[in-house]
């Protein structure tokens, strides 16, 4: 969807560029199908952001019921800022990194469980920079020169960059604590048995 959007606005400054200075009834429909394609394409745009929300915030809360399993105490918030923390002005800013650290610190080994990486740090920063720099598409919408199209997909460009950089480091973190917390929860269950045997 960030690839179909960002085509349709440069079709839109394409178009424009192309357009005889003059107004005519071809120029302004021209004009009416560029806005409509940035405008659907940006709505679904929209649709998927949230969903890929949706699903990330279930696949948290998963996670949270395997770390409370394997290391309780050490998950300070409760389950619910899974949600919350994402959307409390303020809390947003520094919550959800510290339910993911717990997660990550559950997965550890207990001998070497602390909470925080490079990874977490970079995905965290990218989520910051997304909220400080990545801006959403009402300036392409109301673009309605070749200068003003430009401008508004360099601003774009900028923010898809850093939206998609976020995306990939989530992945990687999805990936890595999906694998890592099981192991974990397997390691805790089989722990007791083990030794049970091993007594005996």
């Amino acid at each position: 969807m960030t690839v179909a959007t960002e085509a349709a606005g440069w079709h839109k400054y394409v178009m424009l560029g192309a357009l005889p200075r003059q107004e005519t009834d071809a120029a302004d429909n021209a004009r009416v199908v560029a806005d409509m394609w940035v405008g659907n394409l940006s709505g679904w745009w929209q649709a998927f952001g949230v969903a890929a929300m949706v699903l990330f915030v279930l696949w948290l809360w998963t996670m949270r019921e395997l770390a409370d399993r394997v290391w309780p105490q050490g998950q300070r918030r409760h389950p619910a800022w899974a949600l919350f923390g994402w959307l409390v002005p303020g809390a947003q800013l520094f919550v959800p990194k510290m339910f993911v650290n717990d997660l990550w610190a559950a997965a550890r080994p207990a001998s070497r469980r602390r909470r925080g990486a490079p990874l977490l740090t970079a995905w965290w920063l990218a989520f910051l920079a997304c909220l400080r720099w990545a801006g959403d598409f009402a300036p392409l919408k109301r673009a309605s020169t070749v200068h003003a199209v430009g401008e508004a997909m360099r601003g774009l460009l900028v923010g898809d960059a850093l939206r998609v950089s976020f995306a990939a480091l989530t992945a990687v973190l999805v990936w890595r604590l999906s694998g890592a917390l099981p192991r974990a929860l397997d390691g805790t269950q089989q722990g007791p048995a083990g030794d049970q045997a091993a007594g005996e």
